[in-house]
């Protein structure tokens, strides 16, 4: 079976080496992969916004199956165009992925199907908007309806921080369209965990829930980022929470948007916080987490490919989905600045006894036969363990035989997680 993994990140590099532990997997092409995805398929340069050229290639060689992660492409209609050419996909189709696409959306499919989220107001005009910021009680939460690459929601502790968040999405376009319209919501409080589900659009199957790290810095302070780190299992997620979440949250989801005639099947990532009156949902994603998926799949006991195929044909049972009894840990080194500005171009080395499985590259190209960086998050570093500790202790071990110029990494992923346990 040949297969079209869409995207160019850890996630997909995490899907991948994933996806090859299937003997029947064949050739793996990567559209547009990275430098270190190389030594794992077959990386092509087009990127996974042009989906002509992704459609022209799939039609140009013999795709048996198509993986669509980003979420760009996800809400572009990706699936639906390959679907048309008779190629299965997993991943949403766009009418479903919308889910994430807008945030408006997504917060109106909860009120009216009861899904216990925060409370949220929407403006499509910004004077309207900052009419009411005038008014309501602080801190809140200044969401851009689009997609914005991980960096639409602000959380404003005064007015002046929320006009100026207002004035940037709906005045400046930072966003483009997609801060076209903005939610005002509630700020809620509680340990936050994300859970990644596999779901054919009528069954759901939550995988381990996990912990990411957003801030660029240790203590959780500086700016937000795509992810510094994650770890799994989240220890706040509790086997009761979960039954919870199952009741009140997943199912509910599924089926509300089966019946709004938006059949989900792929990924469906659930951000929730834990609240004192309860779990509820942040956000909702159409696909793999980034970098959650880097510790949630190497967890993964059942055959990952065998899960895709079973969410795709509406053929996914619960019992075909079981994770190992340890913890996992990704320490991502970053380009220093990163998320703002940085430089790239330097030369990454790997101690020649680096567990390769255990490296998701991000953002490296090959120059001059040599890895070299090219992104803000240039790699994760992840390992697993029977306990958490252990994993932490091995995946910042292999860290620091990693290295190259300007890398910068958190010092303390897993340390909330560790204190929760009384694992310190």
């Amino acid at each position: 079976m040949n297969i079209l993994v869409v995207g160019g990140g850890g996630r997909e590099h995490a899907v991948i080496k994933s996806l090859r532990k299937n003997p029947s997997v064949g050739t793996i092409w990567c559209l547009p992969g990275n430098g270190g995805i190389a030594r794992d398929a077959e990386c092509v340069p087009i990127k996974a916004t042009d989906l002509t050229g992704i459609t022209d290639f799939a039609k140009a060689h013999p795709v048996d199956f198509a993986v669509v992660t980003p979420d760009d492409p996800l809400c572009l209609g990706l699936v639906d165009e390959l679907e048309a050419l008779h190629i299965p996909c997993f991943g949403p189709r766009k009418n479903a992925a919308i889910i994430e696409g807008s945030k408006v959306f997504s917060k109106e499919l909860m009120k009216k199907y009861g899904i216990p989220t925060a409370d949220s107001r929407v403006f499509s005009d910004a004077d309207a908007a900052l009419s009411y910021l005038k008014t309501c009680g602080y801190p809140v939460v200044v969401k851009a309806d689009g997609l914005a690459l991980g960096k639409g929601a602000v959380i404003a502790d005064n007015f002046e921080e929320a006009k100026s968040a207002v004035g940037k999405m709906m005045v400046d376009k930072i966003f483009g369209e997609s801060g076209s319209r903005v939610l005002v919501e509630e700020f809620l409080t509680g340990p936050e965990v994300s859970v990644l589900s596999f779901t054919d659009g009528n069954v759901v199957v939550p995988m381990v829930s996990s912990m990411d790290h957003k801030r660029a810095l240790d203590g959780d302070l500086g700016l937000n980022t795509g992810g510094m780190g994650t770890i799994a299992p989240n220890p706040f997620y509790t086997p009761e929470i979960a039954k919870i979440c199952m009741q009140t949250i997943f199912l509910p989801t599924i089926e509300a948007m089966r019946k709004e005639g938006r059949t989900f099947r792929g990924c469906l990532y659930f951000g929730l916080m834990l609240t004192p009156q309860g779990p509820k949902v942040i956000e909702y994603n159409c696909r793999f987490g980034d970098p959650e998926t880097q510790v949630v799949l190497p967890l993964l006991k059942s055959d990952l490919f065998t899960v895709m195929q079973a969410c795709r044909n509406g053929t996914l049972k619960e019992d075909m989905v079981s994770f190992s009894k340890g913890a996992a840990c990704c320490v991502v080194l970053a380009s220093e600045g990163y998320p703002g500005q940085y430089r790239t171009g330097y030369e990454i080395t790997l101690p020649e006894e680096a567990p390769w499985e255990e490296i998701y590259i991000a953002g490296a190209k090959i120059s001059n036969g040599k890895l070299v960086t090219a992104g803000g998050r240039v790699l994760g570093a992840a390992a697993t363990g029977e306990t958490l500790k252990e994993a932490v202790r091995r995946a910042y071990s292999l860290a620091e035989r990693i290295g190259f110029e300007n890398a910068y990494k958190r010092s303390d992923i897993g340390a909330r997680a560790l204190r929760a346990l009384g694992e310190e």
